[in-house]
């Protein structure tokens, strides 16, 4: 609650009796500088803000620990991440899913197509795969597939995206790489395709998403999820659907059961969430 109590502290709950109530935490993953966050998110919250009549300040987490920390002690009111965080929320916070991007999640774990001693995922155990370290959902989605940690694949942590990933197998860092479904058929090329071969695809989840907490009454709730769906609601999450995804028109409805026990992928994983 360290967050909440200095806006408080800053007086920023001093406003019209509309707005009189506590304000609202906007959050997201730190993916990008804090400059950039602002960039990406303050004018969906200025929305929100303006839809509910009370205030909503976008907080950047800063770094991933941060960001687990805060969330783990309730601190962020509406956020927006992917499916195994929303459904941890979900599970033990008390949150609920509004909206979600269109389309769903999926990923490919791939080795070389001439490496003949790794043809199924049971043969990575052991093995080094590279992939954006955790708790990113690409390398969480394959360590989900061995729930033994005693025969799991080594993770090589990789930054950079899913391009950096690509580049530091092919710099023989790993035996093999996990990329989005997605970045295979778009981003590589045919001839990268044809020198490669598929271990493993995870099963599809549903698609990033916005929750939140239970400081939002039902009708709040209720009203920010229709206000988000129209037309100007659109309009403010547009620097979230160019980012993300591109190709969509909107947000799509969802509720907390399209999110059921995602959040197995974190809790009870080797880096302690």
């Amino acid at each position: 609650m360290r967050a909440r109590m200095l806006l408080l502290a800053l007086g920023l709950c001093v406003m019209q009796p509309s707005l009189a109530a506590d304000p609202l935490i906007m959050t997201a993953p730190p993916r990008e500088s804090e400059e950039a966050g602002q960039k990406q998110y303050e004018v969906t919250a200025s929305y929100i803000s303006d839809v509910l009549g009370r205030p909503v300040h976008y907080q950047h987490p800063g770094a991933w620990l941060r960001y687990q920390h805060d969330m783990r002690n309730d601190v962020y009111d509406i956020v927006f991440d992917g499916p195994h965080f929303a459904s941890w929320r979900v599970a033990h916070l008390d949150h609920e899913m509004l909206i979600r991007l269109p389309g769903s999640l999926q990923f490919h774990l791939l080795t070389g197509a001439g490496n003949d001693q790794v043809n199924e995922p049971d043969d990575m155990i052991g093995r080094k795969f590279c992939g954006i370290s955790p708790p990113n959902l690409s390398t969480l989605s394959i360590l989900g597939r061995f729930r033994n940690p005693v025969r799991q694949p080594v993770v090589r942590g990789v930054k950079g995206g899913m391009g950096a990933v690509y580049k530091a197998f092919q710099q023989e860092q790993c035996e093999a790489f996990v990329v989005r479904t997605a970045y295979y058929r778009n981003a590589m090329s045919e001839e990268d395709r044809k020198g490669l071969k598929i271990i493993y695809t995870s099963p599809a989840m549903p698609n990033q998403s916005i929750s939140v907490s239970s400081r939002l009454t039902p009708q709040e709730r209720g009203k920010l999820r229709q206000a988000l769906l129209s037309e100007a609601g659109t309009q403010a999450l547009q620097p979230t659907l160019n980012r993300f995804a591109s190709k969509a028109k909107r947000f799509i409805a969802t509720d907390n059961a399209e999110f059921k026990d995602y959040n197995t992928l974190l809790e009870g994983v080797i880096f302690g969430w």
